[in-house]
């Protein structure tokens, strides 16, 4: 396949890897707020706080936003602008954020929602 079956102002669904982050704290990989930098607080200002009960439930639930592993999954970005189609090279000029690192590989499709920006 070929560029020329875009269209300069045509809509994309664009799919690629998402940068990979390596292991990474829950601050930064979910957003949590972090503990206060007073009051008495010693060492947890980057720590998550309680992850479940004690005797009951007596376990971790499931699906817990826990440190861990970020980036490096698969991910859709729906509705890019095709800004201007080049033929003769093959190139696609797309606006907005593609994922995946810079000439990683992307799978480029026409919008399914095709929602206006």
């Amino acid at each position: 396949m070929t560029a020329e079956i875009f269209a300069d102002g045509s809509y994309v669904d664009v799919t690629g890897t998402s940068k990979g982050k390596g292991f990474a704290g829950t601050m930064k990989r979910h957003g949590f707020r972090g503990q206060g930098a007073s009051h008495g607080a010693q060492a947890v200002h980057r720590r998550p706080g309680s992850i479940g009960g004690c005797a009951t439930p007596a376990r971790v639930f499931k699906g817990t936003r826990m440190a861990g592993r970020m980036g490096n999954d698969r991910v859709t970005v729906l509705n890019l602008l095709v800004h201007k189609v080049d033929a003769e090279n093959g190139v696609l000029l797309i606006k907005g954020a593609v994922p995946g690192r810079t000439g990683g590989l992307v799978m480029v499709r026409s919008a399914i929602k095709r929602g206006e920006k």
